[in-house]
């Protein structure tokens, strides 16, 4: 039964996001702002890992490579296997989900402790909308992180494999040009998608902890004083 009622919340939670529309002055700047912080001011940790995490998985291909029979355009083509299929989209989003859950998770907290999120209902000002939906816009954006994630991979394995000796450079190129499928993009772009809506999740169950946190005590507070009434 729990689990019916955080999917129902979560519905109601969409519903009420795309009720009532706040300015689009306003909102459009909100898009940007979260558009900067989730998504480019991402790009920094995933420019890091990505490029590293491409560097070690051509270098692990090579040091496999121990029949002299086995061409050496295959570093190239595990490498670019690898990051495109399993390693940009799925650890890169497992470390995006931490960090962009914990700052929404981290900054709606201090809005709600802090008595903002109040003072823009009292203004007549749908929170749900204002707080959310730009948060949800901003992540539509995810994609192109992922697609400088698999870029940065494939640059990390070229650089770890012509610098340790392990191919040359032709080889490499030849085997990130071999047997390349569309199918690979979209399994790529199907487990981006998985982990945008854990991020909506994790979004609604933020809402969900701090309305919890704040009713509940707002219930003990409101009984006693009903029953002196």
């Amino acid at each position: 039964m729990k689990i019916l009622y955080h999917i129902g919340g979560y519905f109601l939670m969409l519903q009420k996001v795309f009720g009532k529309f706040t300015k689009w002055n306003v909102l459009r700047n909100l898009i940007l702002r979260e558009i900067d912080v989730l998504i480019i001011g991402s790009l920094g940790i995933v420019s890091f890992i990505s490029f590293f995490v491409g560097g070690v998985v051509s270098i692990q291909t090579a040091l496999n490579l121990e029949n002299p029979l086995l061409p050496k355009n295959l570093i190239g083509f595990t490498t670019r296997q690898s990051v495109i299929l399993e390693f940009a989209p799925t650890f890169i989003s497992v470390i995006m989900a931490g960090k962009v859950g914990s700052f929404i998770t981290s900054s709606l907290g201090t809005m709600k402790v802090t008595e903002q999120i109040d003072a823009l209902e009292v203004m007549g000002i749908n929170t749900y909308n204002y707080l959310i939906f730009p948060k949800i816009i901003a992540l539509l954006f995810y994609p192109f992180v992922i697609t400088v994630s698999m870029f940065l991979g494939i640059i990390g394995g070229y650089v770890a494999s012509i610098y340790g000796g392990f191919c040359t450079s032709a080889d490499f190129i030849e085997g990130i040009s071999m047997v390349f499928h569309v199918s690979g993009v979209l399994w790529g772009a199907k487990n981006v998608s998985q982990m945008g809506s854990k991020s909506h999740v994790e979004l609604h169950e933020a809402y969900v902890e701090l309305h919890e946190a704040y009713v509940e005590p707002h219930k003990a507070y409101v009984e006693p004083h009903k029953a002196l009434c």
